[in-house]
Protein backbone atom coordinates (compact mmCIF):
# COMPACT_ATOMS: atom_id res chain seq x y z
CA UNK A 1 0.00 0.00 0.00
CA UNK A 2 1.45 3.41 -0.92
CA UNK A 3 2.33 5.86 1.83
CA UNK A 4 1.76 9.59 1.60
CA UNK A 5 4.68 11.75 2.67
CA UNK A 6 3.82 15.22 3.92
CA UNK A 7 6.29 16.98 1.63
CA UNK A 8 4.84 15.19 -1.39
CA UNK A 9 1.16 16.12 -0.88
CA UNK A 10 0.16 18.58 -3.57
CA UNK A 11 -2.04 21.49 -2.41
CA UNK A 12 -5.18 20.30 -4.19
CA UNK A 13 -4.98 16.79 -2.72
CA UNK A 14 -4.30 18.24 0.71
CA UNK A 15 -7.31 20.55 0.48
CA UNK A 16 -9.55 17.64 -0.56
CA UNK A 17 -8.31 15.46 2.29
CA UNK A 18 -8.54 18.28 4.85
CA UNK A 19 -12.10 19.07 3.81
CA UNK A 20 -12.98 15.38 3.94
CA UNK A 21 -11.62 15.09 7.49
CA UNK A 22 -13.73 18.07 8.61
CA UNK A 23 -16.73 16.44 6.92
CA UNK A 24 -16.08 13.27 8.94
CA UNK A 25 -16.05 15.31 12.16
CA UNK A 26 -19.30 16.98 11.07
CA UNK A 27 -20.88 13.62 10.30
CA UNK A 28 -19.98 12.28 13.75
CA UNK A 29 -21.52 15.41 15.26
CA UNK A 30 -24.73 14.84 13.30
CA UNK A 31 -24.93 11.27 14.58
CA UNK A 32 -24.36 12.41 18.17
CA UNK A 33 -27.05 15.07 17.90
CA UNK A 34 -29.62 12.75 16.30
CA UNK A 35 -29.08 9.84 18.69
CA UNK A 36 -28.83 11.86 21.91
CA UNK A 37 -31.46 11.58 24.62
CA UNK A 38 -31.35 15.00 26.28
CA UNK A 39 -32.47 18.42 25.01
CA UNK A 40 -29.13 19.79 26.24
CA UNK A 41 -27.35 18.01 23.39
CA UNK A 42 -30.17 17.62 20.91
CA UNK A 43 -31.57 21.15 21.14
CA UNK A 44 -28.81 23.32 22.58
CA UNK A 45 -25.79 22.13 20.58
CA UNK A 46 -23.79 21.58 23.79
CA UNK A 47 -21.25 19.13 22.38
CA UNK A 48 -18.23 18.81 20.07
CA UNK A 49 -16.63 16.05 17.99
CA UNK A 50 -12.95 15.86 17.07
CA UNK A 51 -10.63 13.63 15.03
CA UNK A 52 -7.06 13.03 16.23
CA UNK A 53 -3.94 11.39 14.89
CA UNK A 54 -2.33 8.58 16.88
CA UNK A 55 -0.33 11.06 18.98
CA UNK A 56 -3.48 12.76 20.26
CA UNK A 57 -3.07 15.90 18.15
CA UNK A 58 -6.23 17.45 16.71
CA UNK A 59 -6.62 16.98 12.96
CA UNK A 60 -10.20 18.18 12.41
CA UNK A 61 -13.05 19.56 14.53
CA UNK A 62 -16.74 19.66 13.75
CA UNK A 63 -17.72 23.00 12.29
CA UNK A 64 -20.07 24.32 14.98
CA UNK A 65 -18.74 22.55 18.08
CA UNK A 66 -18.46 24.31 21.41
CA UNK A 67 -15.12 26.22 21.29
CA UNK A 68 -14.11 25.25 24.83
CA UNK A 69 -14.71 21.56 24.08
CA UNK A 70 -12.73 21.69 20.85
CA UNK A 71 -9.99 23.59 22.62
CA UNK A 72 -9.53 21.12 25.48
CA UNK A 73 -9.97 17.81 23.64
CA UNK A 74 -6.33 17.41 22.64
CA UNK A 75 -5.08 18.32 26.12
CA UNK A 76 -7.55 15.84 27.60
CA UNK A 77 -6.55 13.02 25.24
CA UNK A 78 -2.87 13.55 25.96
CA UNK A 79 -3.58 13.28 29.69
CA UNK A 80 -5.49 10.06 29.01
CA UNK A 81 -2.61 8.72 26.91
CA UNK A 82 -0.28 9.39 29.82
CA UNK A 83 -2.45 7.01 31.89
CA UNK A 84 -3.18 4.56 29.06
CA UNK A 85 -0.27 4.65 26.56
CA UNK A 86 -0.88 3.87 22.91
CA UNK A 87 0.12 0.22 23.31
CA UNK A 88 -2.66 -0.28 25.92
CA UNK A 89 -5.48 0.38 23.46
CA UNK A 90 -7.39 -2.29 21.52
CA UNK A 91 -10.24 -2.21 18.97
CA UNK A 92 -13.57 -1.82 20.75
CA UNK A 93 -12.14 0.25 23.62
CA UNK A 94 -13.97 3.32 24.94
CA UNK A 95 -12.54 5.61 27.64
CA UNK A 96 -14.57 8.29 29.38
CA UNK A 97 -13.78 10.96 31.97
CA UNK A 98 -15.29 14.12 33.39
CA UNK A 99 -12.35 15.15 35.58
CA UNK A 100 -12.48 18.99 35.46
CA UNK A 101 -8.69 19.35 35.52
CA UNK A 102 -8.15 16.80 32.74
CA UNK A 103 -11.04 17.72 30.47
CA UNK A 104 -13.42 20.65 30.06
CA UNK A 105 -13.53 22.22 33.48
CA UNK A 106 -16.57 20.82 35.27
CA UNK A 107 -18.15 17.47 36.05
CA UNK A 108 -21.20 17.82 33.81
CA UNK A 109 -19.20 17.28 30.61
CA UNK A 110 -18.30 13.73 29.61
CA UNK A 111 -15.25 13.28 27.40
CA UNK A 112 -15.42 10.09 25.33
CA UNK A 113 -12.47 8.70 23.33
CA UNK A 114 -12.42 5.76 20.90
CA UNK A 115 -9.25 4.43 19.21
CA UNK A 116 -9.17 3.95 15.44
CA UNK A 117 -7.31 0.88 14.14
CA UNK A 118 -6.51 0.23 10.50
CA UNK A 119 -4.81 -3.00 9.41
CA UNK A 120 -4.04 -3.78 13.05
CA UNK A 121 -2.31 -0.43 13.59
CA UNK A 122 -3.51 2.45 15.80
CA UNK A 123 -3.90 5.36 13.38
CA UNK A 124 -5.93 7.84 15.40
CA UNK A 125 -8.77 8.56 17.79
CA UNK A 126 -12.33 9.81 17.52
CA UNK A 127 -13.42 11.89 20.48
CA UNK A 128 -16.31 13.96 21.73
CA UNK A 129 -17.44 16.00 24.71
CA UNK A 130 -21.11 16.39 25.59
CA UNK A 131 -22.82 18.22 28.41
CA UNK A 132 -24.91 15.80 30.48
CA UNK A 133 -28.37 16.58 31.83
CA UNK A 134 -27.12 15.75 35.34
CA UNK A 135 -24.09 14.36 37.13
CA UNK A 136 -25.50 14.01 40.64
CA UNK A 137 -24.32 15.97 43.66
CA UNK A 138 -25.81 19.41 44.13
CA UNK A 139 -26.84 19.62 40.49
CA UNK A 140 -25.63 22.34 38.15
CA UNK A 141 -25.15 25.31 40.44
CA UNK A 142 -22.41 27.78 41.28
CA UNK A 143 -22.86 27.90 45.06
CA UNK A 144 -20.81 24.78 45.90
CA UNK A 145 -17.78 25.06 48.16
CA UNK A 146 -15.62 22.23 46.76
CA UNK A 147 -15.68 19.92 43.77
CA UNK A 148 -16.65 16.87 45.86
CA UNK A 149 -20.21 18.12 46.31
CA UNK A 150 -20.70 18.96 42.62
CA UNK A 151 -21.29 15.40 41.46
CA UNK A 152 -19.59 12.14 40.63
CA UNK A 153 -15.99 12.52 39.41
CA UNK A 154 -14.98 9.88 36.85
CA UNK A 155 -11.22 9.57 36.30
CA UNK A 156 -10.22 8.23 32.86
CA UNK A 157 -11.72 4.72 32.85
CA UNK A 158 -12.65 2.13 30.25
CA UNK A 159 -16.42 2.09 29.76
CA UNK A 160 -15.85 -0.60 27.14
CA UNK A 161 -12.77 -2.84 26.89
CA UNK A 162 -12.42 -4.64 23.55
CA UNK A 163 -16.15 -4.25 23.07
CA UNK A 164 -17.16 -5.56 26.50
CA UNK A 165 -19.04 -3.12 28.75
CA UNK A 166 -17.73 -2.18 32.18
CA UNK A 167 -20.95 -3.05 34.01
CA UNK A 168 -19.59 -1.83 37.35
CA UNK A 169 -18.95 1.67 36.00
CA UNK A 170 -22.35 1.71 34.32
CA UNK A 171 -24.04 0.77 37.61
CA UNK A 172 -22.10 3.46 39.45
CA UNK A 173 -23.23 6.05 36.93
CA UNK A 174 -26.83 4.89 37.00
CA UNK A 175 -26.87 5.01 40.80
CA UNK A 176 -25.50 8.55 41.09
CA UNK A 177 -27.40 10.69 38.59
CA UNK A 178 -30.96 11.96 38.69
CA UNK A 179 -31.83 11.07 35.08
CA UNK A 180 -29.79 7.92 34.31
CA UNK A 181 -31.58 7.09 31.06
CA UNK A 182 -30.75 10.49 29.60
CA UNK A 183 -27.14 10.46 30.84
CA UNK A 184 -26.33 6.92 29.69
CA UNK A 185 -28.28 7.52 26.49
CA UNK A 186 -26.13 10.55 25.68
CA UNK A 187 -22.90 8.71 26.52
CA UNK A 188 -23.88 5.89 24.17
CA UNK A 189 -24.75 8.50 21.53
CA UNK A 190 -21.16 9.71 21.91
CA UNK A 191 -19.96 6.13 21.45
CA UNK A 192 -22.10 5.71 18.33
CA UNK A 193 -20.67 8.94 16.93
CA UNK A 194 -17.12 7.87 17.73
CA UNK A 195 -17.55 4.50 16.06
CA UNK A 196 -18.98 6.20 12.99
CA UNK A 197 -15.99 8.52 12.91
CA UNK A 198 -13.70 5.51 13.05
CA UNK A 199 -15.49 3.81 10.16
CA UNK A 200 -15.48 6.97 8.04
CA UNK A 201 -11.75 7.56 8.60
CA UNK A 202 -10.95 3.97 7.63
CA UNK A 203 -13.08 4.46 4.51
CA UNK A 204 -11.02 7.55 3.61
CA UNK A 205 -7.75 5.64 4.07
CA UNK A 206 -9.02 2.77 1.93
CA UNK A 207 -10.29 4.98 -0.87
CA UNK A 208 -7.04 6.95 -1.12
CA UNK A 209 -4.57 4.13 -0.53
CA UNK A 210 -3.19 5.80 2.60
CA UNK A 211 -1.54 3.72 5.32
CA UNK A 212 -2.10 6.30 8.10
CA UNK A 213 -2.96 9.94 8.59
CA UNK A 214 0.25 11.08 10.32
CA UNK A 215 1.79 12.80 7.26
CA UNK A 216 -1.52 14.49 6.45
CA UNK A 217 -1.96 15.48 10.08
CA UNK A 218 1.49 17.06 10.27
CA UNK A 219 0.96 19.02 7.06
CA UNK A 220 -2.49 20.24 8.10
CA UNK A 221 -1.24 21.35 11.50
CA UNK A 222 1.82 23.05 10.00
CA UNK A 223 -0.31 24.99 7.52
CA UNK A 224 -2.69 26.10 10.27
CA UNK A 225 0.29 27.16 12.37
CA UNK A 226 1.82 29.13 9.50
CA UNK A 227 -1.50 30.89 8.88
CA UNK A 228 -1.77 31.87 12.54
CA UNK A 229 1.85 33.04 12.76
CA UNK A 230 1.30 35.20 9.70
CA UNK A 231 -1.77 36.71 11.39
CA UNK A 232 0.15 37.38 14.62
CA UNK A 233 2.99 39.01 12.65
CA UNK A 234 0.50 41.52 11.25
CA UNK A 235 -0.12 42.86 14.78
CA UNK A 236 2.37 45.58 15.82
CA UNK A 237 4.89 44.28 18.35
CA UNK A 238 4.27 45.52 21.86
CA UNK A 239 2.56 44.97 25.20
CA UNK A 240 -1.17 45.58 25.45
CA UNK A 241 -2.94 45.48 28.80
CA UNK A 242 -6.50 45.57 30.02
CA UNK A 243 -8.48 44.75 33.13
CA UNK A 244 -12.14 44.43 34.02
CA UNK A 245 -14.41 43.34 36.85
CA UNK A 246 -17.23 40.83 36.81
CA UNK A 247 -20.07 40.62 39.33
CA UNK A 248 -18.21 37.85 41.13
CA UNK A 249 -19.98 36.21 44.06
CA UNK A 250 -21.88 37.66 47.03
CA UNK A 251 -21.00 41.21 46.10
CA UNK A 252 -17.27 40.52 45.77
CA UNK A 253 -16.26 41.31 42.16
CA UNK A 254 -13.71 39.22 40.29
CA UNK A 255 -10.78 41.09 38.74
CA UNK A 256 -9.56 39.83 35.38
CA UNK A 257 -6.26 41.33 34.33
CA UNK A 258 -4.33 40.55 31.15
CA UNK A 259 -1.14 41.59 29.40
CA UNK A 260 -0.83 40.55 25.76
CA UNK A 261 2.74 40.60 24.46
CA UNK A 262 3.22 40.37 20.70
CA UNK A 263 6.73 39.64 19.47
CA UNK A 264 7.14 38.68 15.84
CA UNK A 265 4.97 35.64 15.19
CA UNK A 266 4.32 34.76 18.84
CA UNK A 267 1.83 36.00 21.39
CA UNK A 268 1.99 35.62 25.18
CA UNK A 269 -1.31 36.19 26.99
CA UNK A 270 -0.62 36.60 30.70
CA UNK A 271 -3.36 36.79 33.34
CA UNK A 272 -1.02 37.42 36.27
CA UNK A 273 -2.70 39.78 38.73
CA UNK A 274 -6.19 38.35 38.29
CA UNK A 275 -8.18 37.48 41.42
CA UNK A 276 -7.20 34.44 43.47
CA UNK A 277 -9.43 31.37 43.40
CA UNK A 278 -12.51 31.70 45.58
CA UNK A 279 -14.63 29.40 47.73
CA UNK A 280 -17.56 29.28 45.30
CA UNK A 281 -17.95 27.44 42.03
CA UNK A 282 -16.92 30.06 39.48
CA UNK A 283 -13.24 29.05 39.37
CA UNK A 284 -11.88 28.16 35.92
CA UNK A 285 -9.52 25.17 35.46
CA UNK A 286 -6.58 26.00 33.21
CA UNK A 287 -7.70 23.92 30.20
CA UNK A 288 -10.89 25.97 29.95
CA UNK A 289 -8.92 29.20 30.42
CA UNK A 290 -6.56 28.20 27.61
CA UNK A 291 -9.42 27.33 25.26
CA UNK A 292 -11.40 30.52 25.78
CA UNK A 293 -8.29 32.64 25.50
CA UNK A 294 -7.08 31.20 22.20
CA UNK A 295 -10.46 30.91 20.47
CA UNK A 296 -11.43 34.62 20.59
CA UNK A 297 -7.97 35.59 19.36
CA UNK A 298 -8.35 33.24 16.41
CA UNK A 299 -11.77 34.71 15.65
CA UNK A 300 -10.22 38.17 15.53
CA UNK A 301 -7.03 37.58 13.53
CA UNK A 302 -7.44 34.30 11.60
CA UNK A 303 -11.15 33.52 11.33
CA UNK A 304 -11.12 31.50 8.10
CA UNK A 305 -8.45 28.82 8.50
CA UNK A 306 -10.01 25.59 9.85
CA UNK A 307 -9.05 25.01 13.50
CA UNK A 308 -6.71 22.25 14.62
CA UNK A 309 -3.70 21.65 16.87
CA UNK A 310 -1.44 23.94 14.86
CA UNK A 311 -3.74 26.94 15.18
CA UNK A 312 -2.76 27.59 18.79
CA UNK A 313 0.98 26.87 18.75
CA UNK A 314 1.91 30.56 18.45
CA UNK A 315 0.09 31.32 21.73
CA UNK A 316 1.37 30.98 25.28
CA UNK A 317 -1.30 31.40 27.95
CA UNK A 318 -0.11 32.18 31.48
CA UNK A 319 -2.41 31.83 34.50
CA UNK A 320 -0.61 31.38 37.83
CA UNK A 321 -1.63 28.40 39.96
CA UNK A 322 -4.09 29.38 42.65
CA UNK A 323 -5.70 32.21 40.72
CA UNK A 324 -9.35 32.13 39.63
CA UNK A 325 -8.20 31.10 36.13
CA UNK A 326 -6.06 28.17 37.32
CA UNK A 327 -7.47 26.93 40.66
CA UNK A 328 -5.99 24.16 42.73
CA UNK A 329 -7.95 20.96 43.37
CA UNK A 330 -10.47 20.56 45.03
CA UNK A 331 -11.76 24.03 44.18
CA UNK A 332 -15.45 24.23 43.19
CA UNK A 333 -15.76 24.73 39.43
CA UNK A 334 -19.35 23.91 38.41
CA UNK A 335 -20.05 27.43 37.09
CA UNK A 336 -16.63 27.98 35.54
CA UNK A 337 -18.17 29.64 32.46
CA UNK A 338 -19.34 32.55 34.65
CA UNK A 339 -15.74 33.75 34.64
CA UNK A 340 -14.28 31.83 31.69
CA UNK A 341 -16.61 33.40 29.12
CA UNK A 342 -15.36 36.86 30.13
CA UNK A 343 -11.89 36.07 28.76
CA UNK A 344 -12.95 37.12 25.28
CA UNK A 345 -13.90 40.53 26.67
CA UNK A 346 -10.71 41.17 28.61
CA UNK A 347 -8.46 39.92 25.78
CA UNK A 348 -10.34 42.02 23.21
CA UNK A 349 -9.99 44.97 25.55
CA UNK A 350 -6.22 44.59 25.31
CA UNK A 351 -6.17 43.93 21.57
CA UNK A 352 -8.37 46.98 20.97
CA UNK A 353 -5.23 49.04 21.56
CA UNK A 354 -3.45 47.27 18.72
CA UNK A 355 -6.10 46.12 16.24
CA UNK A 356 -9.31 48.06 17.06
CA UNK A 357 -10.91 47.19 13.72
CA UNK A 358 -10.61 43.43 14.29
CA UNK A 359 -12.41 43.01 17.61
CA UNK A 360 -15.97 43.43 18.88
CA UNK A 361 -17.36 45.18 21.93
CA UNK A 362 -18.22 43.18 25.05
CA UNK A 363 -21.00 40.66 24.58
CA UNK A 364 -24.01 40.40 26.87
CA UNK A 365 -23.90 36.65 26.25
CA UNK A 366 -20.46 36.54 27.86
CA UNK A 367 -21.06 34.79 30.13
CA UNK A 368 -23.88 32.52 29.05
CA UNK A 369 -26.60 32.90 31.70
CA UNK A 370 -28.23 29.57 32.43
CA UNK A 371 -31.28 28.69 34.50
CA UNK A 372 -31.58 25.06 35.60
CA UNK A 373 -34.73 23.47 37.01
CA UNK A 374 -34.58 20.17 38.93
CA UNK A 375 -37.46 18.33 40.53
CA UNK A 376 -40.05 15.64 40.03
CA UNK A 377 -42.88 15.83 37.52
CA UNK A 378 -45.45 13.26 36.44
CA UNK A 379 -43.81 10.73 38.75
CA UNK A 380 -40.31 11.12 37.29
CA UNK A 381 -37.25 13.21 38.14
CA UNK A 382 -36.31 15.79 35.53
CA UNK A 383 -33.60 18.32 34.84
CA UNK A 384 -34.35 21.18 32.44
CA UNK A 385 -31.81 23.76 31.29
CA UNK A 386 -32.82 27.11 29.80
CA UNK A 387 -30.05 28.09 27.42
CA UNK A 388 -31.02 31.68 26.69
CA UNK A 389 -28.64 34.15 25.04
CA UNK A 390 -27.91 37.82 25.53
CA UNK A 391 -26.77 40.13 22.73
CA UNK A 392 -23.36 40.09 21.07
CA UNK A 393 -21.15 43.14 21.11
CA UNK A 394 -21.25 45.56 18.19
CA UNK A 395 -18.73 45.13 15.40
CA UNK A 396 -16.45 47.81 13.88
CA UNK A 397 -18.63 47.91 10.77
CA UNK A 398 -22.05 46.61 11.84
CA UNK A 399 -24.47 46.16 14.72
CA UNK A 400 -24.07 43.27 17.13
CA UNK A 401 -26.18 40.16 16.70
CA UNK A 402 -29.17 39.98 19.02
CA UNK A 403 -29.73 37.00 21.32
CA UNK A 404 -26.60 35.24 20.06
CA UNK A 405 -24.10 33.25 22.08
CA UNK A 406 -20.44 34.32 22.10
CA UNK A 407 -17.75 33.16 22.84
CA UNK A 408 -19.70 29.94 23.27
CA UNK A 409 -22.05 28.94 20.47
CA UNK A 410 -24.77 27.00 22.25
CA UNK A 411 -28.25 27.24 20.77
CA UNK A 412 -31.40 28.26 22.60
CA UNK A 413 -33.45 25.24 21.58
CA UNK A 414 -37.19 24.92 21.39
CA UNK A 415 -39.33 26.35 24.17
CA UNK A 416 -42.02 23.84 23.20
CA UNK A 417 -39.60 20.99 23.94
CA UNK A 418 -38.79 22.56 27.31
CA UNK A 419 -42.50 22.72 28.13
CA UNK A 420 -42.97 19.11 27.04
CA UNK A 421 -40.28 17.67 29.33
CA UNK A 422 -40.68 19.86 32.42
CA UNK A 423 -43.35 21.62 34.51
CA UNK A 424 -42.64 25.01 32.90
CA UNK A 425 -45.04 27.22 30.95
CA UNK A 426 -43.36 29.91 28.84
CA UNK A 427 -45.64 32.95 28.76
CA UNK A 428 -43.34 35.47 27.12
CA UNK A 429 -40.07 35.46 25.18
CA UNK A 430 -39.11 38.56 23.24
CA UNK A 431 -36.34 41.00 22.44
CA UNK A 432 -35.64 43.56 25.14
CA UNK A 433 -36.02 47.09 23.82
CA UNK A 434 -33.11 49.49 24.46
CA UNK A 435 -30.86 46.69 25.76
CA UNK A 436 -28.31 47.01 22.94
CA UNK A 437 -25.52 49.42 23.87
CA UNK A 438 -25.68 52.67 21.90
CA UNK A 439 -22.96 53.44 19.41
CA UNK A 440 -22.16 54.22 15.82
CA UNK A 441 -22.99 50.54 15.64
CA UNK A 442 -25.45 49.27 18.22
CA UNK A 443 -24.90 46.27 20.46
CA UNK A 444 -27.09 43.21 19.95
CA UNK A 445 -30.29 43.15 21.98
CA UNK A 446 -30.82 40.94 24.98
CA UNK A 447 -34.17 39.36 25.69
CA UNK A 448 -36.72 38.75 28.39
CA UNK A 449 -38.47 35.50 29.18
CA UNK A 450 -41.36 35.03 31.59
CA UNK A 451 -42.45 31.59 32.76
CA UNK A 452 -44.54 29.87 35.39
CA UNK A 453 -44.04 26.72 37.42
CA UNK A 454 -46.85 24.16 37.17
CA UNK A 455 -47.22 20.74 38.78
CA UNK A 456 -47.73 19.92 42.43
CA UNK A 457 -44.27 19.92 44.02
CA UNK A 458 -41.48 22.42 44.76
CA UNK A 459 -38.73 22.92 42.20
CA UNK A 460 -35.05 23.73 42.65
CA UNK A 461 -34.14 26.63 40.38
CA UNK A 462 -30.44 27.24 39.94
CA UNK A 463 -29.56 30.65 38.52
CA UNK A 464 -26.23 31.43 36.88
CA UNK A 465 -26.44 35.16 36.22
CA UNK A 466 -23.83 37.87 35.78
CA UNK A 467 -23.85 41.26 34.02
CA UNK A 468 -26.20 42.54 36.73
CA UNK A 469 -23.76 45.11 38.13
CA UNK A 470 -21.23 45.05 35.29
CA UNK A 471 -23.06 45.25 31.94
CA UNK A 472 -21.25 44.61 28.66
CA UNK A 473 -18.95 47.56 28.01
CA UNK A 474 -18.83 49.52 24.79
CA UNK A 475 -15.71 50.09 22.68
CA UNK A 476 -14.30 53.19 20.97
CA UNK A 477 -16.89 55.47 22.56
CA UNK A 478 -19.78 53.02 22.45
CA UNK A 479 -22.03 52.68 25.49
CA UNK A 480 -22.72 49.69 27.70
CA UNK A 481 -25.50 47.23 26.97
CA UNK A 482 -28.49 46.63 29.22
CA UNK A 483 -28.05 44.72 32.48
CA UNK A 484 -29.30 41.26 33.41
CA UNK A 485 -31.95 40.63 36.08
CA UNK A 486 -33.90 37.74 37.57
CA UNK A 487 -37.08 37.96 39.66
CA UNK A 488 -39.59 35.60 41.26
CA UNK A 489 -43.12 36.97 41.71
CA UNK A 490 -41.83 40.47 41.09
CA UNK A 491 -39.07 40.31 43.72
CA UNK A 492 -35.33 39.96 43.05
CA UNK A 493 -34.38 36.28 43.13
CA UNK A 494 -32.79 35.17 46.39
CA UNK A 495 -29.56 34.01 44.75
CA UNK A 496 -28.45 34.99 41.26
CA UNK A 497 -25.62 32.45 41.37
CA UNK A 498 -27.14 29.68 43.43
CA UNK A 499 -30.10 27.48 44.17
CA UNK A 500 -33.58 28.89 44.82
CA UNK A 501 -36.72 27.01 45.82
CA UNK A 502 -39.75 27.87 43.71
CA UNK A 503 -43.26 26.47 43.90
CA UNK A 504 -46.14 25.77 41.55
CA UNK A 505 -47.79 29.04 40.57
CA UNK A 506 -44.60 31.08 40.97
CA UNK A 507 -43.93 33.46 38.09
CA UNK A 508 -40.32 33.98 37.06
CA UNK A 509 -38.95 36.81 34.94
CA UNK A 510 -35.48 36.45 33.45
CA UNK A 511 -33.82 39.40 31.73
CA UNK A 512 -30.72 38.83 29.59
CA UNK A 513 -28.09 41.49 28.97
CA UNK A 514 -27.41 43.28 25.70
CA UNK A 515 -24.08 43.79 23.94
CA UNK A 516 -21.91 46.88 24.13
CA UNK A 517 -21.93 49.51 21.40
CA UNK A 518 -19.05 50.38 19.05
CA UNK A 519 -18.14 53.98 18.26
CA UNK A 520 -19.70 57.33 19.14
CA UNK A 521 -23.54 57.13 19.23
CA UNK A 522 -23.75 60.60 17.67
CA UNK A 523 -22.14 59.16 14.53
CA UNK A 524 -24.91 56.60 14.00
CA UNK A 525 -26.55 56.98 10.61
CA UNK A 526 -30.03 58.43 10.70
CA UNK A 527 -31.43 55.59 8.57
CA UNK A 528 -30.16 53.02 11.09
CA UNK A 529 -31.87 54.89 13.93
CA UNK A 530 -35.13 55.03 11.98
CA UNK A 531 -34.88 51.32 11.22
CA UNK A 532 -34.39 50.61 14.93
CA UNK A 533 -37.43 52.72 15.76
CA UNK A 534 -39.52 50.91 13.14
CA UNK A 535 -38.50 47.52 14.54
CA UNK A 536 -38.96 48.76 18.13
CA UNK A 537 -35.37 47.85 18.97
CA UNK A 538 -34.94 51.39 20.33
CA UNK A 539 -37.58 53.50 22.03
CA UNK A 540 -38.40 57.06 20.95
CA UNK A 541 -37.10 58.29 24.30
CA UNK A 542 -33.74 56.53 23.86
CA UNK A 543 -33.42 57.72 20.26
CA UNK A 544 -33.91 61.31 21.40
CA UNK A 545 -31.72 61.10 24.49
CA UNK A 546 -28.82 58.92 23.32
CA UNK A 547 -28.70 59.55 19.58
CA UNK A 548 -30.12 63.11 19.62
CA UNK A 549 -32.64 61.98 17.03
CA UNK A 550 -35.27 64.63 16.38
CA UNK A 551 -37.41 62.75 13.84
Amino acid sequence: MPKIEANRIDPITLEILWTRLIAIADETATILKRTSFSPTVRESNDYSCVLFDENGDTVAENTIGIPSFNGVMSRALKSILHIYPKQAWRPGDVVITNDPWIASGHLLDITCVIPIFYRDKLVGFSGSIAHMADMGGSGWASDGREVYEEGINIPPLFLYKEGRPNEDLIRILRGNVRVPDEVLGDIHAQIAAGRAGSALLIELLEENGIADISPISREIQDKAERAMRKAVTAIPDGEYSHEMHTDGYDGEPILLKVKVTVSGDTMVIDFTGSSPQIGHAINVPYNYTHAYTCFPVKCAIDPLTPRNEGSYRPFTVVAPEGCVLNPLFPAPVNGRHLVGHFLSCVVYGALAKAIPDAIIADSGSAPQQYTIFNGSWQGRPYSAVLTICGGMGARPTDDGLSCTSFPSNVSVGSMEITEAVSPLVIWRKELLQDSGGAGKFRGGLGQVIELEIRGDSPVQMSLMFDRVNHPAAGTAGGESGGAAHAAVNGELAGSLKGRNQVRPGDKIRLQYSGGGGFGNPLERHKQLIEKDLLNEFVSKEAAAHVYRYEG
